[in-house]
């Protein structure tokens, strides 16, 4: 039975159907928290709540922890960024934990980005200790306590040309997560692929696709993380967005031409054409993400964010 974990400054909380109970718990990390499961379970069980409006909810991953995001991991995403679903690889890359935020805090975009991206993305929060050479089976519960939304925003001006995502989305406010930490048992992590990722900015349905859509599922990519990276819990590694970003491949005629001109020149002229774009996020744009299953047994919630411009 899934546990909805919500995270205040100085508490934490189980989401009940009566409303939030208070976690007595000496636990500061959602490390130490995941292993003060009596804790959890009891407020699960209390009658005393609060309403969970009430509350003003941060990330239920606390900072600082390892985390790790897969690159074009959706069949949608890779074809509409010019790729062949069936050939691209499993890899990595890493963001900064400073850059977590709360559900519902701004996004701020820093004064020298143009083009402020979205990715609805579901993320595992590790369980357990995953030492390099762990050998990772195909049950997930072992090894993942569980999912919460994040939002993998992106500095595309800044990642693009330098061929490498760290700085670009490293940024403060740019992991989005939460608004719960949705611990799940064995049964319910079998459902992962009936998840159904969904973002809107502005109530304009960009993002929508479930899981299905997905290259590489959680078993693969912590088997291959497991390979040289280690994780522990409280780790969180994001999988990956599918269609709907406001960057997409250029038509493939203007991405031969491209292929002729000087980097400088390529660049300067693409970057042109993309502030053109009006789906990149502007000052005040409202975005709405959030993950459940179409029959809402397994629901991770929705966070909504708006977009502010650093002065």
């Amino acid at each position: 039975m899934s546990i909805s974990v919500l995270r205040t400054a100085d508490k934490w909380w189980v989401a009940t159907p009566a409303g939030a109970a208070e976690v007595v718990t000496r636990a500061t990390t959602t490390a130490q928290l995941l292993a003060d499961r009596p804790a959890l379970d009891a407020a699960a069980a209390s009658g005393r709540t609060v309403g969970v409006e009430t509350l003003e909810l941060v990330s239920p991953v606390t900072a600082p922890c390892r985390v790790v995001a897969q690159m074009t991991n959706f069949a949608s995403h890779v074809e509409d960024t010019g790729g062949n679903p069936d050939t691209v690889p499993l890899t990595f890359f890493r963001k900064s934990s400073g850059s977590i935020s709360g559900p519902h805090d701004d996004v701020v975009r820093p004064a020298h980005v143009r083009l402020l991206d979205y990715e609805v993305e579901i993320g595992l929060v590790i369980g357990t200790e995953i030492p390099v050479g762990t050998e990772i089976g195909d049950d997930l519960a072992e090894y993942v306590a569980g999912l919460v939304v994040t939002d993998d925003v992106s500095a595309r001006d800044i990642q693009l040309p330098q061929t490498q995502f760290y700085e670009a989305k490293s940024y403060p406010t740019f992991t989005p997560t939460g608004p719960a930490l949705v611990l799940l048992d064995a049964d319910e992590l079998k459902r992962f692929t009936d998840l159904r990722l969904r973002l809107r900015v502005n109530g304009e349905t960009r993002q929508d696709r479930t899981v299905a859509d997905m290259i590489h599922r959680p078993a693969a990519a912590l088997r291959a993380l497991a390979r040289f990276q280690r994780l522990d819990p409280g780790d969180l590694v994001l999988t990956g967005t599918p269609v709907g970003t406001a960057l997409s491949a250029p038509p493939k005629p203007l991405e031969i031409i491209g292929s002729l001109l000087p980097p400088a020149l390529k660049w300067k002229l693409f970057f042109r054409g993309q502030q053109r774009n009006p789906r990149y996020l502007q000052d005040g744009d409202v975005i709405e993400a959030g993950v459940a299953t179409d029959d809402g047994a397994i629901d991770l919630g929705t966070q909504r964010t708006v977009v502010r411009h650093a002065r």
